[in-house]
């Protein structure tokens, strides 16, 4: 009986301590795409491990292939964040492939309340981080709520470090609302709209979004406008190329439409914010207010 009681408080020591161990790691959060897994980092800071699955910026995330790596990292994730409405459909299909026990999933998309058919470039909305940053805050304090003050303290540093950005975005759309862009893909959609930008061309930019050619009206329409300087700005997708978006380029270049990139994933060495900034940054050069103002 002694020998068996012994053993049952080892047993329970082994456990005790496991569960400690456990505890102790950091929460590996899995993010498919590299903003949302720096975001993550933010709020998580040491307490989370953090693996972003697109991160190249020259790749072009709609011609990315899973390889085994992902279903391990997947398999295992107690957190995982996604863009969703059909932005990172291999996402959801390793989700449903690859078990994970307790896994909590997080479609931006859904959080945000786009559907299907809507612009799937929700990073470049200012108000899609700030939900995420609180879905995330709030999942990690459930998971780990001994850290609970720690990922609340990040959550409001992050919320603080975003309203430069906010005011940079009111100050642009009080001297450019109104003013007509166009863009090769709708990559910046969003952000355009923030800013009070109507971008014209819209079924041009879902075509080349899709892989799919514009057809020839559209196109000419497209031409038209940078020629006639209907549109003070075009917008191309810098991390995608496509023959039909570099010949829009050559006819802004030509026509002097100022000409700006964006990009589908955060570039290396910058933040969230810091990413954001530089393309507003941008905006504001290549449609600079008029002299003596």
């Amino acid at each position: 009986m002694r020998v068996v009681a012994m053993l049952g408080v080892c047993v329970a020591a082994m456990l005790a301590a496991s569960a400690a161990a456990r505890a102790a790691a950091p929460i590996a959060v899995v993010a498919a795409e590299n903003f949302y897994g720096d975001v993550a980092q933010q709020i998580g800071g040491p307490n989370v491990a953090v693996t972003s699955i697109l991160s190249n910026p020259d790749e072009d995330p709609h011609l990315f292939e899973v390889s085994p790596s992902v279903g391990r990292a997947l398999a295992g994730a107690r957190i995982v964040i996604y863009s969703g409405i059909d932005y990172d459909p291999w996402m959801v299909k390793l989700l449903r492939a690859v078990a994970g026990r307790g896994r909590t999933a997080i479609d931006v998309a859904a959080l945000i309340g786009r559907k299907p058919g809507d612009n799937p470039h929700i990073w470049y909305d200012p108000a899609t981080m700030p939900a995420l940053a609180k879905r995330l805050a709030a999942a990690l304090a459930r998971l780990d709520p001994s850290h609970r003050s720690a990922y609340e303290q990040r959550l409001a540093k992050f919320e603080q470090s975003l309203r430069p950005i906010d005011a940079r975005i009111a100050a642009l759309r009080r001297r450019l609302a109104g003013t007509p862009a166009t863009a090769t893909e709708p990559v910046f959609g969003y952000m355009l709209t923030a800013l009070g930008m109507p971008s014209l061309n819209q079924r041009f930019q879902v075509a080349v979004m899709n892989n799919t050619e514009p057809s020839a009206g559209e196109i000419a329409a497209f031409e038209d406008d940078l020629r006639r300087h209907r549109v003070r700005l075009l917008v191309y997708n810098s991390q995608a190329s496509d023959p039909v978006a570099r010949h829009m380029v050559d006819i802004a270049n030509a026509a002097h439409v100022p000409v700006i990139g964006a990009t589908e994933t955060e570039p290396p060495g910058l933040d969230y914010q810091a990413w954001m900034t530089r393309e507003l940054d941008a905006v504001a050069r290549a449609l600079p207010p008029p002299a003596g103002r």
